[in-house]
């Protein structure tokens, strides 16, 4: 074996800056090309379209975490030489898009009807090419390796098609109508709204029993929403609750309205809520909507679409806001008001752009008839085509499709894809497909709305690859091979996508594919108490914040850490800081293996040539290659975090490390096993953090290695060889030894870089002879001499047999520092205990106290005692103790 010269470290800086690195080396990775698929390949396909960020988004935690896991699994099917594919873009985003551009006009005293729609649509994309995809360049910044040759918008041409091919087909289908129903109404927005954008609050409001009618014939209902009474067209009652029985079929009087409304049984009213007699609206409110459809009731709108009341009277004109303490009034003034609640905390419905509180309205809209489509997005998942990771939540998912209502999928807006329907003159209706040209002539005019943002994104993964045409790239990356998402979109965005998927496969009927192999759900990110992040709360975690503080590799490795399956995720700043340490640490290790000869340009020797800690950590590396691979199978991410961090920091760094500096300083043959042995390890280190960790990993790698970059190098694969148990135990006995020895010393008082002079006995019988140098060097020990004299000893137990240590401490503690040291915390542990014992001779608190709390302070006390007597003892043995 030839002499291997030492690696200069002088290309490494002795600190990992990851600031002055980071920008320039995944500018190089795209400008090679990396990330760039070849559909023309002969490798296995793998592939991920990015969930499309709403083009006016910036990064926030959940995207990070998010683009984290897919960066991670494409990193390492890459390194693994599959042909993968990370599709990017964004999504247009119709209210959040329109109503930015509709602030930026009206601080130029402007409204979109000043400009008229066309002008108004030409400025969206002024405002899109000029401000919108900020997140874009963020996701440069954590790292994302993404195919920029093929990013899309979800209002590209190639896109827009797929969204009236798909229109046109479902329309002609007859899975897509025009109905009068009752939706999500926003009057700020003056739209209708999808259920993922409401969100719910408890809010503080007034419940209102009112008393409709007189006598005997009177019947009381509360409600939330006094105003809208003036719509009332019934009120219902369950048909088996005896109370009301001899009121079914009779009719009361509405007050304030003159008008008489029938009292009508329904198995949808509650008996046990309220009074168990329910007002029916059914123009505003989806309840009473079905209610009367039922029971054929007339709907009456009370309200325009700014929420302003309409009805003729003294509440005309009124916001519903004023409306509803008005109403209030005027019925207590009649001796109608029965009861008054207030506050009453209840659920409201919020806009998620503009937090307006929602308004259930009646509203001729266009739906989806979901059924039949919902049906096979279901089917889907239960035999298996489509894999939910974590599988219990594939029950959630089962639940929304199982029991979906038809989608509402026009928005009152301008910006988003037109609905491709025509009216004629005559009350003609005619759907344009993309290769028609629509009906002209006087009279023909097309529908004024938009689609529900979430019907253009629900063809994402077959749009973005060329679909409805046939392309190089539909045929060799779909169906795609995994969606990584939050939980919380399950229904809204993986359930169309599935129903989608399905319906427009470019496949034969009888093989038409899922849109994505597995479903990968994680949890939300909250505050490291578990509560929701906002910005109310102050608790908002910023990733730009990380990783300018951080860098992204520490950003990465805290989101992947915490990354359970399904699970919500408490985060902290602190943890960030910690896996900031972790970088440091692999840092500094892998400089100080180059710096004692750590190579990649030898091969292994034969086992036979290898020490004990050699075969060690080979084993452990080979071992944490299958892990690793076991649990990024199973979008195990935290658990395969936990994994890489505690083989790279307990077992690398800490011990390995070191006791190969010892077997170098022997030089020879063992010297350049030993640096062989480094290199291989820290090698595979590198390799299997580097999906996770891609800045650190490359840079040290290409140190290490001298190769082109760690984003094209091959995946290990695991050894499979039968581990060397008997080396592990030996090691294991080093490691035991030492960390007593190491804890006695501390104990004593023995400053951790000084050395003792020490005598060990029994090693021969623990199996450990050849081991006595490295143990005295990791424990700081040297040859006891003709002179010694041992002036303190320990006795370590091991699998083989006890091993004595005889220590001669003299002159080693500073005896003055160290009693004034052990007397600070005697006098911690007797406070400790003096409270304890307070406590606990307190009847007022053993007896009130929880059971749990109580013998918490019990423990206490006992560990207070134990450290008394540890420190008395220790006291009592220095000199001068007696």
């Amino acid at each position: 074996m030839t002499d291997t010269p030492t690696l200069r470290t002088t290309d490494l800086p002795p600190a990992w800056e990851p600031a002055s690195v980071e920008a320039e080396l995944y500018q190089g990775w795209v400008d090679a090309g990396y990330f760039t698929a070849d559909a023309g390949s002969d490798k296995p396909p793998f592939s991920i379209v990015l969930p499309p960020p709403n083009v006016t988004g910036s990064l926030h935690m959940g995207h990070a975490l998010n683009h984290t896991v897919m960066d991670a699994l494409t990193r390492r099917r890459r390194m693994q030489g599959y042909e993968v594919l990370w599709l990017p873009g964004m999504d247009h985003a119709g209210i959040a898009t329109q109503n930015v551009v509709e602030r930026q006009l009206a601080g130029e005293g402007l409204s979109r009807h000043d400009l008229g729609r066309e002008k108004f649509v030409e400025r969206v994309w002024e405002w899109k090419a000029e401000y919108g995809g900020r997140i874009l360049g963020q996701m440069r910044r954590l790292g994302d390796g993404v195919d920029w040759t093929r990013e899309r918008f979800t209002m590209d041409e190639g896109l827009s098609r797929a969204v009236q091919t798909v229109f046109k087909r479902l329309f002609d289908d007859g899975l897509i109508y025009r109905a009068e129903r009752i939706i999500n109404w926003c009057p700020r927005c003056r739209t209708a709204l999808s259920d993922i954008e409401v969100e719910h609050s408890e809010d503080e409001g007034e419940l209102v029993s009112i008393r409709y009618g007189d006598g005997d014939g009177s019947i009381v209902v509360a409600t939330t929403r006094a105003e809208t009474m003036l719509g009332d067209t019934a009120v219902a009652v369950h048909p088996d609750d005896e109370r009301y029985r001899h009121l079914i079929g009779t009719e009361v009087e509405l007050p304030l309205t003159g008008r008489r409304i029938p009292i009508v049984a329904d198995e949808h009213v509650d008996p046990a809520f309220g009074t168990g007699a329910v007002k029916v609206t059914p123009a505003h409110d989806p309840n009473d909507f079905e209610i009367g459809r039922r029971h054929d009731l007339p709907a009456i709108t009370v309200m325009d679409e700014t929420a302003v009341i309409t009805t003729p009277g003294p509440f005309q004109g009124l916001d519903r806001f004023e409306a509803r303490p008005a109403v209030v009034a005027a019925l207590r003034e009649l001796g109608r008001v029965v009861a008054e609640k207030r506050p009453y905390l209840h659920s409201v419905g919020h806009c998620s752009r503009c937090d307006t509180v929602v308004e259930p309205r009646l509203s001729m809209q266009w739906w989806v008839k979901v059924e039949p489509l919902a049906r096979a997005a279901g089917d889907a998942v239960r035999d298996g085509r489509t894999q939910v990771h974590p599988p219990e939540l594939a029950k959630r998912y089962f639940d929304w499709v199982d029991n979906m209502h038809d989608w509402t999928i026009s928005r009152q807006l301008w910006w988003g894809h037109r609905i491709p329907v025509w009216y004629g003159p005559d009350d003609q209706v005619v759907c344009v497909g993309p290769d028609e040209q629509p009906p002209t002539g006087d009279g023909w005019h097309q529908d004024p709305d938009v689609l529900d943002t979430w019907f253009s994104s629900g063809l994402w993964p077959l749009s973005t690859l060329g679909w409805p045409d046939e392309s190089a790239d539909l045929a060799k990356f779909y169906p795609t091979s995994v969606l990584s998402t939050g939980y919380d979109i399950l229904f809204f965005w993986v359930a169309r996508m599935m129903m989608f998927g399905l319906y427009g496969s470019p496949f034969a009927e009888a093989e038409r594919k899922v849109p994505f192999q597995h479903v990968y759900l994680h949890g939300l990110i909250r505050d490291q108490h578990g509560k929701k992040m906002s910005k109310s709360r102050g608790n908002v975690l910023d990733p730009l914040d990380w990783l300018d503080r951080f860098g992204a590799d520490a950003t990465r490795f805290t989101l992947a850490r915490g990354a359970n399956p399904g699970s919500d995720m408490a985060l902290a700043e602190e943890w960030a800081a910690g896996s900031r340490n972790f970088c440091t640490k692999l840092w500094n290790a892998s400089r100080f293996a180059l710096m004692n000869g750590a190579t990649t340009a030898v091969a292994l020797p034969e086992r036979s040539a290898l020490t004990d800690a050699d075969r060690w950590i080979l084993d452990a590396a080979d071992a944490l290659v299958s892990e690793v691979d076991g649990l990024f199978d199973g979008f195990q991410f935290a658990k395969l975090c936990d994994a890489l961090y505690h083989f790279t920091w307990d077992q690398f760094c800490d011990w390995y490390l070191e006791l190969a500096k010892v077997q170098v300083a022997e030089g020879g043959e063992r010297a350049e096993a030993t640096r062989a042995v480094l290199g291989h390890v820290l090698d595979t280190v590198l390799r299997l953090l580097h999906p996770v960790t891609p800045f650190v990993t490359e840079v040290l790698w290409k140190a290490l290695t001298g190769g082109e970059s760690l984003v094209v190098a091959e995946w290990p694969t695991a050894a499979g060889a039968p581990a060397d148990t008997a080396a592990a135990a030996r090691v294991e006995g080093v490691q035991k030894l030492v960390t007593e020895i190491r804890r006695f010393r501390a104990d004593q008082g023995v400053k951790p870089g000084q050395r003792v002079k020490a005598r060990l006995s029994g090693v021969d019988a623990a199996g450990l002879a050849a081991h006595t140098a490295a143990v005295a060097s990791l424990a700081r020990l040297t040859e006891p001499g003709d002179d010694f004299a041992a002036s303190a000893s320990i006795e370590v137990p091991l699998a083989g047999g006890a091993v004595s240590v005889e220590l001669d401490l003299s002159g080693t503690v500073d005896v003055a520092a160290e009693r004034k040291r052990l007397g600070k915390d005697l006098a911690v542990a007797e406070k400790e205990l003096a409270q304890c014992e307070a406590k606990l001779g307190n009847p007022k608190f053993t007896d009130k106290a929880p059971a749990d709390v109580v013998a918490g302070i019990r423990a206490r006390r006992e560990a207070a005692a134990a450290e008394i007597a540890r420190v008395t003892a220790r006291l009592a043995a220095l000199p001068g103790g007696e």
